[in-house]
């Protein structure tokens, strides 16, 4: 099957990393566009793939696939020989549990610390409810690793969807160089060493000096 993966800026866009990321773990080829964000044009360029008006856009032959947890569903479903997720059905629920609080939640964090590649400066202070957010984040990473099944450095041993969907916090963490754990330390060290993600920060350190 040829898919066609249409995303924001790499410096910017932690949902397209989130895309990106799972389509890696599936081990297939893709196609990639780029929409620049934040200019005139974006919205529109998006709107000729789709009505959402948001990426990242996963152009499959089953359709116009939306929104980065359900392009990583669909990639779990046509691709099972992957295992995405972790085989072991307990594990595999808490990772399930972890992505959608993710996907839906943490909105002080995101607001406070907008996802940046290039930058490497901590707050001036870190507000409360953004502590808040980054403790229950620590929290649910714990959670993930109470219920692995396999060895590795990853939430689940192995990289999983749920470390896919992690990535963007992990980004977060170093560069606004939030002091943490060791454990946790361990994990934002294990995203930064991951193959995939290099490929993408190379990309996204480049687009900030063009």
């Amino acid at each position: 099957m040829n898919y066609h993966l249409i995303i924001g800026d790499k410096r910017y866009s932690s949902w397209s990393l989130r895309g990106a990321l799972a389509l890696e773990l599936a081990g297939v080829s893709y196609d990639e566009t780029l929409v620049r964000l934040k200019r005139p044009d974006t919205r529109q360029r998006i709107l000729a793939y789709s009505a959402s008006g948001k990426v990242p856009l996963l152009q499959t032959g089953h359709g116009m696939i939306a929104d980065s947890l359900a392009i990583a569903e669909y990639l779990n479903d046509q691709h099972p020989q992957a295992q995405l997720w972790p085989a072991d059905v307990a594990a595999r629920a808490q990772a399930r549990s972890a992505c959608a609080q993710m996907h839906s939640g943490f909105a002080a964090l995101r607001e406070a610390m907008p996802f940046d590649l290039c930058r490497d400066q901590a707050l001036d202070s870190l507000p409360l409810e953004v502590q808040i957010d980054i403790d229950r984040i620590l929290a649910l990473w714990s959670e993930c690793s109470l219920v692995a099944k396999d060895n590795g450095p990853f939430l689940f041993g192995r990289p999983t969807l749920a470390d896919a969907f992690f990535a963007p916090v992990a980004v977060r963490l170093r560069t606004y160089r939030v002091a943490l754990p060791p454990a946790a330390a361990a994990y934002v060290e294990t995203i930064y060493r991951w193959p995939a993600f290099q490929a993408w920060q190379r990309a996204g350190l480049a687009e900030g000096v063009a």
